[in-house]
């Protein structure tokens, strides 16, 4: 088969890399280099194949006003978005409903299971493992009342295999973090979750797989998808026209806007983040580390330690807000009081693709045969891309994959 994959995030290229595995002749298409557009090369390196509950959760809803009413808080909505974000806002609100909860984190269960595995396996054949670590993730709370907070999801996780062990008070805490030092009482420690120490790179990396297998990576931008005889046959580039049997549409934040010309509406938003990198901040970090009340992640990476958070909504098109990367030096110290932030750079925001649900959209387009899906994995992305890859390749090329695509399919929103 001739496949087109439109985007050259993580999400695409695994996609990609299983595809020109099967056998597949592929081409992948985007207007930047690989892992560089969207959220792939600055994401917090998380691999959390656990992180089966939805952000719309009852207690994280609770949580919200007090966000919002907070100038430093982590999550902003600047007033002149506010009123574009209210109709995504009002179906997150609904995703929250218990039986909808439960519904979403079985389905997430089902795609994130062997998350590590499946990027084991990419990493294996490509030389490169030296890229993920397995030492777990540490979450930090004050105290009990504000782990409370966060009660339902942790329940939620542990019902769905997590291993929890809870550490009780700031020496338990340092036995595993030494050089933590800020006031909190109380940790969560997932052993058996990861990370990622260079997110570009592993996306690079996977990008030199699809070439060696024979697949072909073009830095060119997809104008439109192209219909013909009831069915997507290709795509337009600024430049072209490019046929094929399929095209996987894995745009990231900018999937909705190729989707909305063949009248599909997905209420697809970019929750924006920020990193800040510091090369020498005097501590040393074994896993990420993760506040859990200012909902950022600390972690260990090749070039440093990266400040990884905050939740934005702002669009596709706003500059970004250089004053939502800074907090997070606020968010280091106080876990961290003694690190060095003089030396703090690259100041990054990019566009994580969200859907209400937290569900992505993944598998085929019942009203278009030969257009596929990938994209809205969230704040997942990393997570979810080689499962995702794996199983949506194989449900083009067969055999089918032992996960049912239904709960991600697009054709959810047409109601």
């Amino acid at each position: 088969m001739r496949i087109i994959v439109v985007g050259a995030g993580i999400v695409g290229l695994c996609t990609a890399w299983h595809l020109a595995r099967g056998g597949a002749e592929v081409t992948v298409l985007d207007r930047t280099a690989p892992g560089e557009g969207g959220a792939s090369s600055g994401n917090a390196g998380a691999i959390s194949a656990g992180s089966v509950a939805p952000l719309a959760m009852p207690g994280v809803l609770r949580q919200v006003p007090g966000m919002l009413l907070d100038p430093a808080g982590a999550l902003h909505i600047p007033p002149r978005y506010a009123l574009r974000a209210a109709p995504w806002l009002l179906r997150f609100v609904a995703a929250a409903r218990p039986a909808r909860v439960a519904a979403i984190a079985e389905a997430l269960a089902g795609l994130l299971w062997d998350a590590m595995e499946q990027h084991r396996l990419i990493l294996a054949e490509e030389g490169a493992l030296d890229l993920i670590r397995e030492t777990g993730q540490l979450y930090l709370y004050r105290d009990r009342a504000q782990l409370a907070k966060d009660a339902d999801g942790w329940a939620l996780r542990r019902r769905h295999g997590m291993r929890i062990e809870e550490l009780d008070g700031a020496d338990a805490i340092r036995a595993l973090e030494p050089d933590m030092r800020g006031d909190y009482a109380l940790g969560l420690f997932i052993p058996e979750q990861g990370s990622c120490v260079n997110p570009l790179r592993h996306a690079q990396v996977v990008a030199r797989g699809i070439e060696r297998r024979g697949g072909t990576i073009r830095q060119e931008g997809v104008a439109v998808l192209l219909t013909a005889g009831g069915r997507i046959g290709g795509v337009r580039t600024a430049t072209e026209t490019l046929t094929a049997d399929a095209v996987v549409l894995a745009a990231g934040a900018w999937s909705a806007r190729l989707l909305a010309p063949i009248g599909i509406r997905v209420p697809l938003e970019t929750q924006r983040g920020y990193h800040v990198m510091l090369p020498d901040a005097g501590i040393t970090l074994r896993r990420p580390v993760v506040p859990a009340d200012r909902k950022a992640f600390i972690s260990p990476m090749q070039g440093g330690l990266r400040l990884a958070g905050t939740v934005e909504f702002g669009g596709l098109e706003a500059p970004p807000t250089p004053h939502r990367a800074a907090l997070l030096l606020e968010d280091l110290r106080r876990v961290f009081p003694q690190a060095r932030t003089d030396g703090a750079e690259g100041f990054w925001m990019g566009h994580r693709p969200c859907l209400p649900d937290s569900l992505p959209v993944i598998g085929p387009v019942a009203r278009w045969p030969g257009l596929w899906c990938a994209f809205g994995h969230g704040h997942l992305g990393l997570t979810g891309s080689a499962p995702t890859g794996a199983r949506l390749a194989r449900a083009i090329l067969g055999p089918a994959p032992n996960l049912d695509l239904a709960p991600f399919a697009v054709e959810r929103f047409a109601a």
